[in-house]
């Protein structure tokens, strides 16, 4: 793969040339948009982002024609918010979303509010098919049901699949509990098949929010202990068999070149996982909880074989989707995002920004050009040196979950360890030391300083109903 610092004016011009050729045939209807997202999948988790042993056929090739991101960050080390900034290009302190609604520990209130707006709404105004398949987690009652928020279609799981009751709702009807969950991914592509092939002659929107990776890890039994990586890998090689499927779908249907094709992550990965030598995991605001793999494919409209290195964010996807579409963005709110185009399209590099993390009702950190900073002091997380008597109460029981027995444990930690102790007002410099070893927060006091004002500048911006979080 070749480096955005390395392309030559001459490589990029020609592919331009090929990128106006391509336009050109493509101009007949808008584009379609596809969104899959999976599930904890860590930022080292795949082949193409240096995973020693898993392998990503389709992952690879889809990274080989579009353009791999290196510094693409979610919002929440967590599920729900993140869901809620792919969709409507805002952070979670803005669209309401900052915590999981968890139906089986009593949280059922938290949903994503009817007064925003998502892609599929946006869309689905504009003529568009609209359908969601997977993991919803914006809410489990009806009035936060996904056909609520611009779906014309819905068939997943509302909320993650190891949150009782684990079960399949097609719209706003149960089709299955308990859910064979070694089915799940299988039967969401065919799904998202079914809807590419129905939808061929007219533009779409599928968001595929795969269940997977997040535990209980499931395969169908063509993967299962197929791969000799265990199950984590069997897994993997699942999810990356999805894509090719969707990916080759798209070009049997003639839909190759008009199709935008968004493939990441809503945070970093549980127990098993790998964040690729970054420190944490899921559930802390590290650069292993917060910075996930992505991936975006146009064929004749984004070069490539490309790798960029500029931060970014899930915050973007909306600006960029609504820009590859034509339309402008809601003017009557403050969207976060901004459209990647420029920089995927011909390499602009984009004026540098702050972008933030949260966990709970807490801004936690801000990343700007190199540098993080830490506010708050990182939380550590679970792990023991001896798991062998633990016992996850949502694991698979065989009644209400039902997955392997074989599912990861404490002990096998997807992130480093190591590194200064964690206290309040860290800085790393994550060019030289991504991996958030050794706070550099005395020896550049006026980076802490201007990072610290873009921390507080956005503060102010937090709701009423939010509690403000403590500063320092």
């Amino acid at each position: 793969m070749r480096s955005r610092s390395v392309l030559s004016v001459a490589v990029w011009g020609c592919l331009l040339v090929l990128c106006a050729v391509g336009q050109t045939h493509a101009a007949d209807r808008p584009p379609n948009v596809v969104i899959i997202f999976a599930d904890d999948l860590g930022y080292g988790d795949l082949e193409c982002y240096g995973h020693p042993e898993f392998r990503t056929p389709a992952l690879n090739r889809m990274a080989a024609e579009g353009v791999r991101l290196t510094q693409c960050y979610v919002p929440t080390p967590y599920c729900a918010p993140s869901r809620g900034t792919i969709l409507t290009g805002r952070y979670p302190w803005r669209h309401g979303v900052w915590r999981n609604p968890t139906p089986d520990a009593g949280i059922n209130d938290v949903g994503l509010p009817a007064s925003e707006l998502t892609i599929a709404e946006l869309l689905r105004e504009e003529g568009y098919a609209t359908s969601c398949i997977g993991k919803w987690h914006l809410g489990h009652r009806p009035e936060f049901y996904p056909t609520r928020q611009g779906f014309d279609e819905y068939f997943g799981i509302l909320y993650s699949n190891d949150m009782r009751p684990v079960e399949l709702i097609e719209n706003g009807r149960q089709v299955e509990y308990p859910v064979v969950q070694a089915t799940l991914t299988q039967r969401y592509t065919t799904r998202a098949i079914d809807f590419i092939r129905r939808n061929r002659e007219r533009p779409f929107f599928l968001y595929l929010p795969h269940a997977m990776p997040h535990k209980p890890l499931a395969a169908s039994e063509e993967f299962y202990k197929q791969t000799g990586t265990g199950l984590y890998g069997d897994v993997i090689a699942e999810l990356d068999w999805s894509v090719g499927q969707v990916l080759s779908e798209l070009k049997t249907q003639g839909l190759d070149e008009q199709t935008l094709v968004i493939f990441t992550s809503d945070n970093g990965p549980w127990f098993g996982g790998s964040t690729g030598g970054l420190r944490g995991m899921k559930a802390v605001t590290w650069e292993g909880g917060l910075r996930v793999p992505a991936i975006i494919r146009w064929p004749g409209r984004i070069p490539e074989d490309v790798v960029l290195d500029q931060p970014c964010g899930t915050i973007d996807v909306l600006p960029t989707v609504l820009a590859a579409v034509g339309l402008p963005l809601p003017d009557d709110r403050t969207i976060d995002g901004r459209s990647l185009l420029p920089l995927l399209e011909q390499g602009d590099e984009q004026s540098e920004r702050a972008l933030f993390g949260m966990r709970g009702n807490q801004l936690a950190c801000v990343r700007k050009g190199r540098y993080k900073l830490h506010v708050n002091t990182p939380k550590r997380t679970r792990y023991m040196e001896d798991a062998s008597e633990w016992i996850d109460p949502r694991g698979p029981d065989g009644t209400t979950i039902l997955a392997p027995a074989e599912q990861y444990r404490p002990d096998q930690y997807p992130g480093l360890l190591t590194g200064d102790a964690p206290v309040d007002m860290m800085l790393f410099d994550l060019e030289a030391d991504p991996g958030e070893q050794h706070d550099i927060a005395g020896r550049f006091p006026e980076v802490v300083a201007e990072l610290k004002a873009e921390y507080d500048a956005m503060l102010e911006q937090f709701p009423p109903d939010i509690r403000q979080p403590r500063r320092k």
